[in-house]
């Protein structure tokens, strides 16, 4: 499928500056820039988008290996991480994941649910850009790219966006720039200078959904268990910090650098430099099952835990407890509480994260605080909108935050007007 979208040569300054404004600029072609710009052009809206890549939506492209995990079917507000815990109800009770489904369908997108309500494209994610230019097209959108954005001024009602192609002038300006994870596609923080810029405070950023780096001397005997995945249940955070606790039942996978896999990335977000993660390798109720049924009780402890858990992880926990070959009969009541503290109680220390290059996501952003939930405009620069990732709202893993970049991008052009925003 090949969309044509209206396109502005580059031309000097003074002819740019002499068209009339825009209703609206968006800056950023990705997730959320590209549907606010398609939603408020069906509206009537003049509306162009800027996007410093040669190809726009690549993020889009890579996301869900390749095939877009789009939203997530039980998105609530409790998905997402923020400082403002309740500012993300709102949008996303105004455009939920069963709008965007609706949409996917009208386009007839084949899709399949994969894991707790993920939903994914059957073919590639290419077919979710087709869709959203599409929508651009239908509502007469502008789409300008590669160009620079080199700066932004504010000048009575109006915002000046000057780039390398020379000045727009716009009554609404909405920054889709997202985050900083994956800077080898472009992602940078401007969004976030020009927040500042204009006196907005930002959350301080930091990686999230990310893996994490141990030592050697953390994982002990763990350390030639790269490649291995098992489910666990893990726990980071703390209810009085940053973000809360966060409690999830998911794989892990053991690399030659540390930990990653889904656990490991939810984890993350709540995770904080010098704490430990906490995680229980069987369930009380499947390790207290194996530990009473007689049936096992002349097997040594390595056969025990290899009924339930992978062979090379029953062996390091084996070493770690120092019960190699012995039978679990002969297990006294102290070593027997010592090896469950490791199975269900087991805690390393991360040394960091493995930082923007493998992060998923951007936690912290432009402080929701001072944004309009409404409207995502600045409460203190009227016409001033952000959305998407750029914005302190951080979802789990799973196709939540793809449905904040719908959402929030759905209500900020829900509330644009022509001529300026109410």
């Amino acid at each position: 499928m090949n969309i044509q979208l209206p396109f502005i040569p580059h031309a000097p300054s003074s002819s740019i500056s002499a068209r009339p404004p825009w209703d609206a600029i968006i800056i950023g072609a990705g997730a959320a820039g590209l549907f606010c710009a398609g939603v408020a052009g069906q509206r009537g809206l003049r509306v162009l988008v800027l996007d410093h890549s040669k190809t726009i939506g690549e993020k889009i492209r890579i996301s869900g290996g390749g095939h877009c995990n789009f939203t997530n079917r039980h998105t609530t507000a409790q998905h997402f991480l923020s400082l403002n815990p309740h500012f993300a109800k709102g949008p996303l009770a105004r455009y939920n994941a069963a709008d965007f489904i609706a949409l996917v369908k009208r386009y007839q997108i084949p899709f399949h649910e994969k894991h707790r309500g993920q939903l994914f494209c059957d073919g590639p994610a290419q077919t979710i850009i087709h869709m959203l230019l599409q929508e651009c097209a239908q509502g007469s959108v502008t789409l300008r790219h590669p160009v620079t954005v080199q700066n932004v001024s504010h000048s009575n009602t109006l915002w000046q966006v000057h780039t390398d192609a020379g000045t727009e002038a716009t009554h609404a300006l909405i920054l889709a720039t997202g985050g900083l994870p994956v800077p080898a596609m472009g992602a940078s923080d401007f969004a976030l200078k020009i927040a500042q810029q204009f006196d907005i405070p930002v959350v301080a950023p930091r990686p999230a959904l990310v893996p994490l780096s141990v030592t050697t001397q953390s994982l002990e005997s763990f350390t030639e268990l790269s490649g291995l995945s098992v489910p666990v249940t893990i726990e980071a955070g703390l209810k009085d910090q940053r973000y809360g606790h966060g409690h999830f039942e998911e794989d892990l996978l053991i690399t030659h650098k540390g930990l990653s896999g889904p656990a490991i990335l939810q984890a993350s977000s709540y995770w904080q430099e010098g704490e430990t993660l906490r995680l229980a390798w069987l369930k009380p109720e499947q390790w207290h099952a194996l530990m009473e049924d007689e049936a096992y009780r002349l097997k040594t402890v390595e056969g025990l835990l290899a009924l339930a858990l992978p062979q090379r992880l029953a062996a390091a926990l084996c070493e770690q407890a120092q019960l190699q070959e012995r039978r679990w009969a002969e297990v006294g009541k102290k070593e027997r509480a010592r090896l469950t503290d490791l199975i269900a109680r087991w805690s390393v220390k991360p040394a960091g994260t493995l930082g923007w290059k493998k992060a998923e996501v951007m936690l912290g952003g432009v402080d929701t605080h001072a944004l309009d939930g409404r409207t995502m405009m600045a409460r203190a620069q009227p016409g001033l909108h952000f959305i998407g990732e750029c914005v302190d709202v951080t979802g789990h893993l799973g196709g939540y935050n793809f449905q904040w970049a719908w959402s929030s991008a759905y209500a900020c052009a829900q509330m644009l007007t022509a001529g300026g925003a109410r």
